[in-house]
C-alpha cells in the first residue's frame, strides 16, 4: 500500500477510531502525528507503536482550541518536514431531543465535530498547498447521510462535514479529501450522552451490532494506500446487520 514513510496527523488518537487508525497505519510504516486531550492513553499508545518499530510522536490536543490545533501541526511538520495526510478524527455524539434544550452540548457538538474540523483543515492546508500534494480524511457518519431521532444536532455537525469535504476537494486539484462515514462502531462516543436513561436507549436499539473500530481503520488505510492520481471520495462502512 502507498502508506509506508507518509507522515500522517490524527486527532481523537487516544481511543476508539483514532487509536486503531494509529495502529493500523503504522503497521504499513506510517510516520505518526498523534493528538488527543487524555495524554496519558496517547503515551501508552505510542509506546506500543515504538515497541513495533514504528515512529511516533505525541501532543495533547484539544480541536476546539484553534491554537492547539495550529501547533499540533506545526510541530508535526517541524518533525517530520512535511505533512502528507491529516485524519480529523476527533468527535463527539452528545445526543438529546431538541425539546430538552441541551443548548451547551449543542455548542460542544459544532466546536468538536464542526469547527474541529475546520480548525484542522486551516492548519493543514497551507502546509499542503505548499507541497502541491496532501490528504484529508474526515471521519464524518452515516448521520451526515441521514437524520435520525434524538440526533438532529449531531447530525447537523456531520452533514456539515460532508459539505465542507466535498467543497474543499472540488477547490484543490492538488488535495486528496476523504469521507469516511461509519455506522455503529465500538467507541465511546455514547459516553457523551448526559442523560442515562437516553443513553441506555440508544446503545440497547441503535447500538446492538457494532463493528470493531478497526474495521474503519482499514477503510482509512484504503483510502490513504492508493495512488496518488486516485481519490476515494466517500466511504460508507456500516455493520452487515444495520439497516438505517
Amino acid at each position: 500500500m502507498n502508506i509506508e514513510n507518509k507522515v500522517i496527523a490524527i486527532t481523537g488518537a487516544s481511543s476508539g477510531i483514532g487509536e486503531a487508525t494509529a495502529l493500523r497505519l503504522a503497521e504499513h510504516g506510517a510516520r505518526l502525528a498523534l493528538g488527543a486531550r487524555r495524554t496519558d492513553r496517547l503515551d501508552a499508545l505510542a509506546a506500543q507503536i515504538r515497541e513495533r518499530g514504528g515512529e511516533v510522536i505525541v501532543q495533547s490536543l484539544d480541536v476546539t482550541r484553534r491554537e492547539q490545533v495550529e501547533a499540533f501541526i506545526g510541530n508535526t511538520v517541524a518533525a517530520y518536514g512535511r505533512l502528507d495526510v491529516l485524519v480529523n478524527n476527533a468527535g463527539v455524539m452528545p445526543l438529546s431531543r431538541m425539546t430538552d434544550l441541551k443548548v451547551d452540548e449543542w455548542e460542544r457538538t459544532v466546536d468538536v465535530n464542526l469547527k474541529g474540523v475546520l480548525f484542522g483543515i486551516g492548519a493543514a492546508l497551507p502546509v499542503m498547498q505548499t507541497q502541491q500534494a496532501g490528504h484529508i480524511v474526515n471521519v464524518s457518519s452515516v448521520a451526515g447521510r441521514h437524520v435520525y431521532p434524538l440526533a438532529a444536532v449531531y447530525c447537523a455537525s456531520k452533514f456539515a462535514v460532508h459539505a465542507l469535504s466535498e467543497g474543499l476537494r472540488q477547490e484543490s486539484q492538488f488535495l486528496r479529501v476523504t469521507i469516511i462515514s461509519p455506522g455503529a462502531v465500538a467507541s465511546e462516543l455514547t459516553s457523551t450522552i448526559s442523560d442515562p436513561a437516553m443513553k441506555k436507549e440508544v446503545d440497547e436499539v441503535f447500538r446492538k451490532d457494532l463493528l470493531p473500530a478497526d474495521a474503519i481503520a482499514r477503510a482509512i488505510a484504503y483510502a490513504i494506500g492508493q495512488p496518488d492520481d486516485v481519490d476515494v471520495n466517500e466511504l460508507v462502512v456500516r455493520p452487515t446487520l444495520q439497516a438505517y
